[in-house]
């Protein structure tokens, strides 16, 4: 069973942007203390500003209370996005496409750090959501949205999401620490720094465009011989002949 459904903890990671000081991971546990599990839509829907400034200004109990100053402006505009006034209508989700294993041979499964819509943009520490696509050389497709809420709460929150994208091959990333890239390559993923903020499939349809040709690198992720490496071996051929 799903404890945290995607668009509750999108609109838990997005409150707690807001809370200034507010840990996400103790955010979190303050949810799941005060609603229970499992957290949905429907059960953010209930908390109220009163509830936050009780648990902000330490007024509950020792266990879920969270210290730190957050003036009220903050605290409704918190509320508005755990109500989803803020998330579902300006930050929805993208359509997931229906996808079966072996529905695209040969194809690349690709993740992108995003926070808004269907875009690239986020860093991989802090993006509030994975977009994952199998892209083969004449299709693209939206395949999963994976947010990364759970993974925030673990230890060690970035191997935690590098291990959300690990049946992936590529990550776009914003830009992503030399650490936190270890952690990604060790998980099996080639992660790709992309600084521009835009439509993640335009970005996609370029990897695309270089699958009938890859470079060296992206060659050895598809298990394929590169054209420069190729073209060397024709050379060959036509000298020794």
């Amino acid at each position: 069973m799903t404890t945290i459904t995607q668009g509750a903890a999108l609109r838990i990671a997005l409150a707690t942007r807001v809370l200034e000081g507010v840990d996400v991971r103790q955010f979190t546990q303050w949810v799941v203390k005060k609603l229970g599990l499992p957290v949905n839509e429907n059960k953010l829907s209930g908390l109220t500003v009163t509830d936050l400034k009780q648990a902000l200004s330490a007024e509950e109990t020792v266990e879920t209370s969270i210290e730190t100053d957050v003036d009220m402006e903050a605290l409704k505009l918190a509320v508005r996005y755990l109500w989803g006034e803020d998330v579902d209508q300006d930050d929805s989700l993208p359509a997931v496409e229906a996808y079966a294993e072996g529905d695209m041979p040969g194809s690349l499964r690709v993740a992108v750090a995003s926070n808004t819509d269907e875009n690239l943009d986020g860093h991989f520490g802090s993006a509030l959501r994975f977009l994952i696509y199998q892209l083969s050389k004449d299709e693209i497709r939206l395949v999963a949205v994976r947010p990364t809420l759970e993974a925030d709460l673990a230890e060690d929150k970035n191997a935690a999401r590098a291990a959300l994208i690990g049946d992936c091959q590529i990550v776009y990333v914003q830009s992503v620490g030399g650490p936190a890239a270890a952690k990604i390559v060790r998980a099996g993923v080639h992660p790709m720094k992309y600084p521009q903020t835009g439509p993640a499939r335009e970005v996609i349809a370029r990897l695309q465009s270089i699958l009938d040709a890859p470079p060296p690198w992206l060659a050895k992720i598809l298990g394929v011989e590169a054209q420069s490496l190729a073209r060397f071996a024709e050379e060959e051929e036509e000298a020794d002949a």
